[in-house]
C-alpha cells in the first residue's frame, strides 16, 4: 500500500499567498487551474523548491517539511519530477541519462526501456530527441529513480497534437507500473478526462475542489443540462 501525500502550507510566492490544504493517495491526482493560480508553486513546496512560511508536508509517515523545524532536501526525499520542459544531460546520451540516479527497486530498467518504448533511443544525446521522445526518457529517469510520489508539472504543454497523443499512453499506464502517488498539474480538462481519476482544483493559491473526474465533468455541464 502506497504512502498518502498529506499537504497543509501557507506562504507568499510573489504577489500570490498560498494558502492549501490536500491529502494524495495512489493514482493519478490531477491538480488543475488557471495559469497564474499557485499550481506549480504547491508542486515546488512539495519537490523541496520552496519552503513555505508556514505548515506541513507527509508523505506517509515521513515528515519532509514542517516550517521552522524541518525541511528535507530536494535529493532526500525521494520525489520523481517531470517538467514541461525535459532536463536532461546534453552531455549524456539517452542510456547515461536513464541510469542518472538509478536505484534498486521494483521498478527495472528494462521493464522502463520496453514500457516507454526508448531502447532505439538509448545512444542518443538530448538534442537528437524529438520533444515526446525527450518527455519520455525524462519520466523514464524519474521513475528509475525508485520514488515514493511522482510529480508531473504541465509535461505536455509545448507538444504539437500529434506528440501529445503519441505520449498519452505511457502516461495512462503509469498506475499499473507503481503505486504511488502522482500529481499531475494540468490547465487541459482534455488531459485530466484521460488520464486522472481524482481533481483538485485551484484557485488564488487555494485547493477549492477535491472531487472525482465524473463530477468534474459534471461540473463543466451547462446549467441547462445542453451539451
Amino acid at each position: 500500500m502506497s504512502a498518502a501525500l498529506q499537504v497543509s502550507i501557507s506562504g507568499k510566492r510573489g504577489e500570490l499567498s498560498i494558502d492549501a490544504s490536500f491529502e494524495v493517495g495512489a493514482g493519478i491526482t490531477a491538480m488543475f487551474g488557471r495559469s497564474g493560480s499557485g499550481k506549480t508553486s504547491i508542486l515546488r513546496a512539495v519537490a523541496g523548491l520552496w519552503s513555505p512560511e508556514a505548515g506541513s508536508i507527509k508523505l506517509g509517515e515521513r515528515l519532509l517539511f514542517e516550517a521552522g523545524v524541518s525541511d528535507v532536501p530536494v535529493h532526500e526525499r525521494r520525489i520523481g519530477c517531470v517538467f514541461q520542459a525535459p532536463i536532461l544531460f546534453p552531455h549524456m546520451n539517452v542510456r547515461d541519462n536513464l541510469r542518472y540516479g538509478l536505484r534498486d527497486g521494483s521498478i527495472e530498467y528494462e521493464q522502463i526501456v520496453e514500457l516507454l518504448d526508448i531502447a532505439a533511443l538509448e545512444r542518443r544525446r538530448p538534442r537528437h530527441l524529438s520533444g515526446g521522445e525527450a518527455q519520455r526518457v525524462a519520466l523514464g529517469r524519474a521513475l528509475l529513480s525508485q520514488p515514493h510520489l511522482l510529480l508531473l508539472d504541465e509535461p505536455l504543454t509545448g507538444l504539437d497534437r500529434t506528440l501529445r497523443e503519441a505520449i498519452y499512453p505511457y502516461l495512462k499506464c503509469l498506475p499499473e507500473l507503481t503505486d504511488v502517488p502522482i500529481v499531475y498539474v494540468t490547465h487541459s480538462e482534455d488531459e485530466i478526462d484521460r488520464l486522472a481519476k481524482r481533481v483538485l482544483s485551484v484557485d488564488s493559491g487555494r485547493v477549492i475542489g477535491d472531487m472525482s473526474v465524473d463530477e468534474f465533468a459534471r461540473k463543466r455541464l451547462p446549467s441547462n443540462g445542453e451539451p
